[in-house]
C-alpha cells in the first residue's frame, strides 16, 4: 500500500500542531496517529486550555483515534509525536497498543520512554511498541527552546 505523504509528512503535520499549540500559550507538543498510513487523529498541547492536566497531544491524539476507530486498542497503529513522551503518555501508548512510536526531541527531564520512569523496560509493562527517537530531533528541539526562552 502506498502512503498518502512520505513519513516525514507526519512529523511535519505533528511539528504544526506544536506550533498551533504554543500560539495558544500551550507547550508546543503536537502528536498524529496513523493507521495504515492515514492519519486518523491528531493532538496538541491541551492542558491550559482544557484546564486538565491529563490534556497531553498524546493523550489527545489517542482519544480522538479511540473515538474514530470505536475502540480503545489502537492496534496497527503508530503515534508521531514532537516530544519524548512522558511516563503518564507511555502508559497510554502501552494500554492502546499502539504498534510504533517515533517521537522527536528527548526529553531527559520529563520523559518516560529513553529517560526517567522507562516505562517500556519494566516488566510490569504488558505491552511494549516499537520506538523510534530523534525523528526531526532538531525543529521539534528548537521549538520548545524558543517557546521556554520567551516565557524566561
Amino acid at each position: 500500500m502506498s502512503l498518502p505523504f512520505p513519513p516525514s509528512e507526519y512529523m511535519s503535520r505533528a511539528l504544526e500542531l506544536a506550533r498551533a499549540a504554543a500560539e495558544a500559550g500551550e507547550v508546543p507538543i503536537g502528536a498524529v496517529i496513523v493507521r495504515r498510513g492515514v492519519v486518523i487523529a491528531e493532538g496538541e498541547n491541551r492542558n491550559r486550555r482544557d484546564k486538565d492536566p491529563t490534556a497531553h497531544a498524546e493523550i489527545v491524539a489517542i482519544r480522538a483515534a479511540a473515538d474514530r476507530l470505536g475502540d480503545f486498542r489502537l492496534t496497527d497503529c503508530e503515534l508521531w509525536v514532537t516530544l519524548e513522551p512522558c511516563a503518564m503518555c507511555a502508559g497510554a501508548i502501552s494500554h492502546a497498543r499502539i504498534d510504533r512510536l517515533y517521537f522527536g526531541a528527548q526529553d531527559p527531564k520529563g520523559g518516560g520512554v529513553d529517560h526517567g520512569a522507562r516505562i517500556f523496560t519494566h516488566p510490569q509493562c504488558l505491552y511494549r511498541p516499537e520506538v523510534y527517537g530523534g525523528i526531526g530531533e532538531g525543529a521539534s528541539a528548537a521549538l520548545l527552546r524558543g517557546f521556554f526562552a520567551v516565557r524566561r
